[in-house]
């Protein structure tokens, strides 16, 4: 059970992939089962209220992988997970063919990347199933990638009109998606998108405003962990971005943010609950149930 505005969650990240732009994907493990099963308990160790795994990049300049593909990847890791466990596991994928298969095996929440607007069947499911749904704010185009060795890859040339009108018009036509497929508001939680789609201004612009978003009335989610925004601003690779996404994460927490979603639990889960401790707002709690 989550009470909203109480204190910030950590959802941490289980990449079931060989290509993360992070540099943590499991894919290579010799137990690729067993090294997702160890790194969920220490999660939860270290602080994790939720653990989202997923097994298809969403890197900029990726290339995707197959439904069948994913599917064998990330089952038996949701199954393992499941039974290692007791906290909520969310499942990254945008097609409802894996969501289906993921909560089957023991997922309780979706963690749509294209909020609700790739797979038209996904709304049904999240609605079907009264699962927590993650909708999340996404422009991102092959075209407008650009890769660095060192850096990795990141966006540029993204136009917006008005980049917080923009995003918010986006969110609403996901919400008005999920509306009319049964979902109920309460369900519903919402990723202004941090790296994807968007410049690094934009990215730094659209961390330090989320008012814009919390005005919609749901629970609001930022995963900017280890992002190339961070390495830009900092000339920094991702396994050295631990300070720039602390820094991220703090302000997210005092702009209101709800969940955050980072790959270095232990650290960030430290650095939200003295953040809650200086800004947190304890009002007009909302529940969820997972």
């Amino acid at each position: 059970m989550f009470t909203w505005h109480t204190r910030t969650y950590i959802m941490g990240i289980l990449n079931i992939t060989p290509d993360s732009f992070s540099g943590d994907g499991l894919w290579h493990e010799g137990d690729v089962v067993a090294a997702a099963v160890a790194q969920a308990q220490q999660f939860v160790t270290d602080g994790a209220d939720i653990l989202d795994i997923g097994a298809e990049s969403t890197r900029p300049g990726s290339v995707p992988i197959t439904v069948e593909e994913e599917l064998a990847r990330v089952i038996p890791i949701v199954k393992a997970v499941r039974q290692a466990v007791a906290v909520p596991i969310s499942i990254d994928a945008y097609r409802a063919e894996v969501a289906r298969a993921a909560l089957d095996a023991g997922a309780d929440w979706v963690n749509d990347v294209w909020g609700l607007r790739m797979d038209p069947d996904m709304a049904g499911l999240v609605a079907e199933r009264g699962c927590p749904v993650v909708i999340m704010h996404n422009r991102s185009q092959p075209k407008d990638a650009r890769q660095e060795e060192r850096l990795g890859g990141h966006y540029v040339g993204i136009h917006y009109d008005d980049l917080f009108a923009d995003i918010t018009q986006e969110l609403q036509a996901s919400i008005t998606i999920a509306h009319a497929a049964g979902v109920k508001d309460e369900q519903i939680i919402l990723d202004p998108g941090v790296g994807f789609g968007k410049t690094v201004s934009q990215n730094v612009r659209l961390l330090n405003e989320l008012h814009h978003f919390k005005a919609l009335g749901y629970p609001l989610l930022i995963g900017s962990s280890r992002k190339s925004f961070i390495g830009h601003t900092l000339n920094l690779p991702p396994d050295e971005r631990v300070e720039g996404t602390a820094a991220t994460v703090a302000i997210a927490i005092a702009r209101g943010a709800d969940i955050i979603r980072v790959h270095d639990v232990k650290v960030m889960a430290r650095v939200a609950k003295m953040t809650d401790a200086i800004v947190r707002q304890r009002s007009d709690p909302q529940i969820v149930t997972s």
